[in-house]
């Protein structure tokens, strides 16, 4: 049943972040319900996909999951390693210095390298299901983005290497808390030492 509902969550989820890669379709619905009404609109779907996804994961992990095939040690080691880069390319999205003019999309890269670095490590059918989805949903909006027009947009406010240097020492702090607290305590998972 958790894999059900996560499947379902993940349905709900990418059809919101989809929908906003239909500019055309978007931009008439703003127009119609106002950008705020929409916004909270869009949040909700996405905190509502977002919670079945989480809720459903955990009851597919507790309920015992599925392994299609079992990862080498290794792999939970480069999967570490790979998780500093994803959060600091997730912080520079935040704070914009020449990391974000050099990939344009950082939270993408950030994300498929996430994505990519969990789908190294496990090998249960749910695990697969969720990092590889979120994988592909990245690289489909990576390639939708490359077709966007957004004409009307003001020009995103970039700094320089300092903002950088930021990024990378906010990222450092924010790998170093997901890996010794949240991911453990949270997840349930621990980083080091499995």
């Amino acid at each position: 049943m958790g894999l059900l509902v996560m499947i379902l969550g993940l349905a709900v989820f990418f059809a919101a972040h989809t929908f906003t890669t239909k500019r055309e379709v978007r931009g008439q619905l703003v127009a119609r319900l106002g950008e705020g009404t929409y916004k909270i609109l869009y949040s909700l779907v996405s905190l509502a996909g977002l919670a079945l996804i989480v809720w459903g994961f955990a009851h597919y992990r507790a309920a015992g999951m599925w392994n299609v095939w079992q990862p080498p040690t290794f792999l939970k080691h480069v999967t570490v390693a790979l998780m500093l880069p994803s959060v600091i390319l997730v912080v520079a999205s935040y704070i914009r210095g020449r990391i974000f003019s050099t990939l344009k999309h950082p939270m993408l890269a950030g994300l498929k390298l996430w994505a990519a670095a969990h789908l190294l490590a496990n090998g249960d059918l749910g695990s697969i299901i969720l990092f590889g989805s979120f994988l592909g949903w990245a690289v489909y909006d990576r390639i939708s983005l490359k077709h966007r027009t957004d004409s009307g947009a003001p020009p995103i406010p970039v700094g320089g290497i300092v903002n950088d240097l930021v990024a990378v020492v906010v990222g450092i702090v924010a790998y170093l808390a997901l890996a010794f607290a949240f991911h453990p305590v949270v997840i349930g998972v621990p980083v080091i030492g499995r």
